[in-house]
């Protein structure tokens, strides 16, 4: 089991997009582990089911939790709403070209835990949990246009973030070219 540590709270992490609630997820995807031991010890399955149950509880908990701040997040969507408008534009292949993997990666995860969770959710499941829009707009118990819509919205976010955040100082587009 602790070759899929990383692995559940990667999952529950990027779902929530907070490593406190991540920390608990993991720890309950691990106890209910424990308590089917004796089926996962000998699975090539369980790593899928680890996922599957990080998964699932993330999404539970963030369905449990989304009502009692909704008032916030609607206050904070439509400010946001009312200050920048989007940019309209993907992110380029070699954006993060001129990172390391290590700092690919982290500069991926803080940016995901930026995202408002409308938008974070969608391009986890869909990205990360490789799942069809279908079935993530089944699992959130929204519209396919609404998934659509929350995933196009997230990636031009997600572009817009990393964009900021990956050019370092002393790699301007002047300083580039020589």
């Amino acid at each position: 089991m602790r070759a899929y540590q990383d692995m559940v709270y990667s999952t529950a992490v990027r779902l929530t997009g907070n490593s406190a609630q991540a920390e608990d997820i993991a720890q309950e995807v691990f106890l209910r582990a424990y308590e089917h031991f004796a089926n996962l010890r000998t699975s090539v399955s369980a790593g899928g089911w680890l996922k599957t149950v990080a998964t699932r509880l993330s999404l539970t908990h963030l369905t449990r939790y989304r009502r009692r701040w909704r008032l916030f997040s609607e206050l904070e969507a439509a400010e946001a709403e009312d200050e920048s408008p989007e940019v309209q534009f993907p992110a380029t292949d070699d954006l993060l070209a001129e990172l390391t993997a290590e700092d690919r990666a982290r500069v991926v995860e803080s940016a995901l835990a930026r995202l408002p969770e409308r938008q974070r959710v969608p391009l986890v499941l869909f990205h990360f949990g490789e799942l069809p829009y279908e079935a993530i707009a089944r699992e959130l118990g929204v519209s396919l246009a609404k998934v659509k819509t929350d995933i196009f919205r997230g990636r031009t976010a997600l572009a817009a973030m990393l964009t900021s955040a990956a050019v370092p100082h002393d790699l301007t587009p002047a300083t580039r070219s020589r």
